[in-house]
């Protein structure tokens, strides 16, 4: 494969506004961005397309972010596929907490500007052999 092979990413975030952001964001780099309006949606679209990355919201009001994360590592198909944590940045503890323990890729904290958004999606992406 070369570097020409489209990206998928799957936004699973309960604000609107915000997925329009990141879709805005990233789609201009050219990434594929699919949006899902809370955890369950989010679930079913990452087992349908398989994307490379899933920028992931922890407070989402049908089913938090933690619980979409566990039940991506729980399943052997979903198992690998990279996570960056999207959250508030009240939650700094949960930043710590969640590297260290449930070994999310990366975190960005809201409001982000888009290059922290790209640079972290690049890192990640970059990291994964094609």
């Amino acid at each position: 494969m070369n570097n020409t092979t489209v990206k998928h990413i799957v936004c699973i975030e309960d604000e609107p506004e915000m997925i329009d952001l990141i879709q805005l964001i990233l789609n201009r780099r050219g990434f594929n961005v699919h949006g899902a309006p809370g955890g369950k949606e989010g679930l079913v679209l990452v087992r349908e397309i398989h994307p490379d990355l899933v920028l992931l919201d922890l407070m989402m009001p049908d089913m938090d972010g933690w619980e979409v994360y566990q039940q991506m590592k729980a399943d052997e198909s979903t198992r690998d596929i990279p996570v960056i944590v999207v959250t508030a940045k009240a939650q700094n503890i949960d930043k710590v907490l969640g590297l260290h323990i449930a070994k999310v890729d990366d975190y960005i904290a809201k409001p982000f500007s888009p290059q922290e958004l790209m640079d972290s999606v690049e890192k990640i992406l970059g990291q994964k052999s094609t």
